[in-house]
């Protein structure tokens, strides 16, 4: 009997359910390295988070260390891990391509090329924003060793795909789009190439900045808006109705091919009974006075996302710990150490490196474990049975737009529709604080107001080499040394291929 059900090649892919099949892969391989390691890159290497050790847990090998004072090299292991999935995206990426080319032509199939070739585009940005120059591969199942190409052409190559995929891009937003790259998607991640061309190739892109965010806020039936409500966007049940939302990374506490822990992360073990927690958290990641100082209105609703000062339950109750003398505080000395001791938990500012004994340690008491403002914007998944959380992570926002096309004016571009610098952001404040509009904006007020919305959001280090504050000095950190702004290439990379060019400073 003939069997007309088997999905052979000659039928598969040929629907738009199969090449959003067939493209899966690069999304869960994406998501794979989006919410951890590559944050980690693109935090810890600024003034907005640290990860210091707390009684030895968490020094790993040195790692959160070498982020912070910029003395990484190129056996790095986040700095490997984050090359590996972007470098294998891209890969799955190809094979992608390969099998949808193969299916006869449809208005579905050019979507579907659109939209994977838009997700290589975009890892490949990641990927010039990390390390420069890289090898570019495109075809699936080439064999050759590429060679480095320069960061200028990788530029080049990035805007060509987008510009090839715009047209075949879908205009839909919300549940039918999302997750996946649609026409806005490819508009935003051209803003924020432009944004950054100065760095990347020495090129004045400023007035490209504004098209691309005009083709946003100007689209018809106004696709996009801010959101009123700041806290909301990041719950652990966002998803498409958040309006705000361009292109996001959908994470699910159930699924485990790209794990979101950020509550883990952030949250103290003290905390695990506030917010309902199925498993003791570990929180050895924290603020620095340096970032957290751009929250400096008290009536702005972005204060919220964070965990500072003493502690209670919702209903009033403070939250406590049951501990002794010596286990708040590891340097007392009395000779009743080990009395019962009742702690009211009090996230402080300061991180002190506290124990000499350890590196880069804080120590191993509840001052200790205390110790930093805490980042509480993706709240904690109390509905999960794993350290896994459901809250999707944005990679390009509505509010981004506005700030993209304030700061585009600021530093020479065309005003445009009416709108300047000053009023872009006072329409972003006015749904974030209640202070008075303001009057004046420069470009160091468009950089405090990124750090305070975009908290968290792996985007800090990309607008401080920007805004060229990235060779300052905060915390511990006092290196100034310019070639950091990019990181070297893997180790295994450089012996796997010989025909790559490792990067300056690198050896």
């Amino acid at each position: 009997m003939e069997v007309k059900t088997q999905l052979t090649s000659d039928v598969f892919p040929s629907t738009p359910q199969h090449f959003a099949q067939v493209a899966g892969q690069v999304y869960s391989q994406f998501r794979q390295v989006f919410s951890r390691e590559y944050f980690f890159l693109q935090s810890e290497s600024t003034d907005e988070m640290i990860m210091p050790a707390r009684g030895g847990n968490w020094y790993d090998g040195g790692y959160h260390e070498q982020l912070h004072y910029h003395t990484w090299n190129r056996n790095h292991s986040h700095n490997s891990w984050v090359w590996y999935n972007l470098s294998t995206t891209i890969s799955l990426a190809n094979q992608s391509l390969f099998l949808i080319n193969k299916a006869p032509e449809s208005a579905a199939k050019n979507t579907g090329l659109a939209e994977v070739r838009t997700m290589r585009a975009i890892t490949y940005y990641m990927m010039m924003d990390l390390w420069g120059n890289i090898p570019l591969v495109t075809q699936f199942g080439d064999t050759t060793s590429p060679v480095t190409t320069k960061r200028a052409e990788v530029f080049n190559f990035i805007e060509n795909e987008v510009k090839l995929a715009l047209p075949y891009l879908n205009k839909a937003v919300g549940q039918e789009t999302y997750g996946r790259p649609n026409k806005y998607t490819a508009f935003a991640l051209l803003a924020r190439m432009y944004l950054n061309a100065q760095v990347y190739n020495g090129t004045n892109r400023y007035n490209d900045v504004v098209a691309m965010c005009d083709s946003i806020i100007t689209a018809p039936s106004a696709p996009y808006a801010l959101e009123t409500d700041y806290r909301k966007m990041f719950n652990i049940n966002n998803g498409p109705a958040i309006k705000e939302f361009i292109f996001a990374v959908p994470y699910d506490n159930g699924v485990t091919d790209g794990t979101q822990f950020h509550a883990r992360y952030t949250i103290p073990r003290s905390m695990r009974a506030r917010f309902s927690l199925p498993y003791v958290p570990s929180g050895p990641m924290s603020t620095l006075p340096e970032y957290y100082a751009y929250f400096n209105d008290a009536n702005d609703v972005r204060n919220g996302q964070w965990l500072t000062g003493l502690q209670y339950y919702y209903d009033g109750r403070p939250v406590t710990v049951a501990t002794t003398k010596k286990g708040y505080d590891q340097t007392y000395t009395g000779s009743d150490g080990g009395s019962a001791y009742t702690y009211h938990v009090n996230i402080t500012r300061d991180v002190i490196l506290r124990d000499a004994t350890r590196p880069f340690d804080v120590g191993n008491d509840e001052i200790a474990w205390h110790m930093g403002y805490r980042n509480n914007k993706f709240y904690p998944d109390s509905t999960s049975t794993t350290r896994n959380q459901g809250n999707d992570i944005p990679m390009f926002r509505y509010a981004d737009v506005l700030l993209m096309k304030a700061e585009a004016i600021l530093r020479g571009a065309n005003a445009t529709n009416g709108q300047t610098a000053l009023s872009l952001v006072n329409a972003l404040r006015a749904v974030r604080t209640t202070s008075a509009p303001w009057t004046t904006v420069s470009l160091e007020n468009i950089y405090a107001e990124r750090c305070r919305e975009f908290a968290w959001e792996s985007i800090h280090r990309t607008d401080m080499i920007r805004f060229g504050k990235f060779e300052g000095s905060w915390g511990f950190k006092t290196d100034g040394d310019v070639r950091k702004r990019i990181f070297p290439i893997p180790n295994d990379v450089m012996i796997l291929n010989t025909k790559l060019d490792q990067n300056p400073g690198y050896f």
